[in-house]
């Protein structure tokens, strides 16, 4: 008789366990920190192109000093940052690693922005190569971002879907920050448009 209480309440509680939620917070904590992985390893990609293209633009620009300097600091300052599992939980420490990012991302546009002024470096087989991984990578990073966005929606909504918020709250996890976009002020406010008067 023992034994059959003992085994059905096993039974019992596996049961009631494996509709707390808990497995799927897990799958869909992991599914976070893989999609991060990629967004980081997308980061890494376009931060090992910032050496070589400095290079070749140096050879066609060299007195283009500071926006030389200003691509370099970007890197270096995203190089420093030290990126831990745990910076996708801290709403802070991801502002201040997407802040890197785009200043990063405004370097290199000033970057190629330069291009436009020498027609050598524009027709340098290098430089056009560089380039196209470059707007390559960008592209990948969009993506990248896109899924880890997309993974910290459904994550999110799990942790805070009832009864599995119970579970959540009873195991510690949290809603996790998500990427922002850098200028939100300017989408929100409506464009002005202006026309003018015919006949004047």
């Amino acid at each position: 008789m023992r034994k059959a209480f003992l085994a059905f309440f096993l039974l019992f509680s596996v049961s009631e366990l494996s509709g707390c939620g808990y497995n799927t917070i897990q799958l869909k904590d992991e599914e976070t920190k893989m999609a991060w992985s990629e967004v980081l390893n997308q980061y890494q990609r376009r931060a090992d192109l910032v050496p070589n293209l400095v290079r070749v633009v140096k050879g066609y620009a060299s007195h283009e000093k500071s926006v030389l300097e200003a691509v370099t600091e970007a890197r270096a300052k995203v190089g420093s940052m030290k990126v831990t599992p745990e910076l996708v939980g801290d709403q802070e420490a991801l502002a201040r690693y997407q802040n890197a990012q785009a200043n990063m991302t405004s370097a290199l546009s000033r970057l190629i922005a330069v291009s436009e002024n020498y027609p050598q470096l524009k027709a340098d087989s290098s430089f056009r190569d560089l380039q196209a991984q470059l707007e390559g990578t960008e592209n990948r990073i969009a993506v990248a971002r896109m899924r880890y966005i997309k993974a910290v929606r459904d994550y999110n909504f799990e942790v805070r879907r009832f009864p599995d918020n119970l579970t959540a709250m009873a195991f510690g996890y949290k809603a996790k920050p998500n990427f922002t976009v850098e200028n939100e002020k300017a989408i929100a406010a409506p464009p002005k448009v202006e026309f003018e008067e015919s006949g004047k």
